[in-house]
């Protein structure tokens, strides 16, 4: 059967996700450029002639990945509703309890972020934006009344730095932690983080602010760990 013509545009997704799948499945330095041909029943030139080395073609590949990733969070940051909804859904998402990114092609990733500079200039895009994302959710919410956090970009820093560890616990040390213990953690940094109790994050609300006659002279900030 013949192949549908794609354009270039088309024809460069199609291969990008063909690697992505086959780095998740084999690894960054097994794979061969003849292993996404095959899976997709082209020759090594095609592949070669969008990407022409298989270095580029990795990053190109990682490249994608984190671009759907942000996309993504990007829709569930800018829902219509409240921040603390907005938040906990964005971190049940991006967990390794959830449905996120396949863990696997990305702790692939850093590993050889380690060597490659151009992967490694992916992967820390990657993680900046979306830290930035989440404080700037965190500082909305704080600005709306919804909760307290004196320093949101701390907080994202902490609770990304927990969600990534989790995740290398879960996919690479199978029964180190259990799903549901990962998720209780998860729930309960978030919280911590907001001033909220556990309780909230399935029953957010708005919290009523401090009367005038408890109004504090100045602003207090919530004790912290230093980030």
């Amino acid at each position: 059967m013949a192949r549908v013509r794609l354009s270039v545009a088309e024809r460069r997704e199609e291969l990008l996700r063909a690697a992505i799948e086959q780095i998740s499945a084999r690894g960054v330095a097994a794979l061969r450029i003849a292993d996404v041909a095959a899976a997709l029943g082209v020759s090594n030139a095609l592949v070669l002639y969008h990407f022409s080395t298989k270095e580029r073609l990795v990053a190109a590949a990682f490249t994608h990945a984190a671009e759907d990733d942000l996309a993504h969070l990007r829709r569930l940051l800018g829902r219509r509703t409240s921040a603390l909804r907005r938040l906990r859904a964005a971190v049940r998402w991006y967990a390794p309890t959830g449905q996120a990114k396949g863990w696997r092609l990305w702790i692939e990733g850093w590993a050889v972020a380690l060597r490659e500079p151009a992967l490694r200039s992916v992967t820390l895009e990657l993680d900046r934006q979306w830290k930035a994302a989440i404080a700037a959710v965190i500082a909305e919410g704080v600005a709306a009344g919804e909760f307290r956090c004196s320093a949101p970009e701390a907080a994202a820093l902490r609770l990304t730095a927990l969600l990534d560890g989790l995740a290398v616990q879960l996919t690479s040390y199978g029964g180190a932690v259990s799903r549901a213990r990962a998720q209780e953690w998860m729930d309960e940094a978030l919280a911590r983080e907001l001033g909220l109790e556990r309780a909230a994050l399935t029953t957010p609300r708005r919290r009523p602010g401090p009367s005038p006659a408890d109004a504090p002279a100045g602003p207090v900030a919530r004790p912290r760990r230093t980030p």
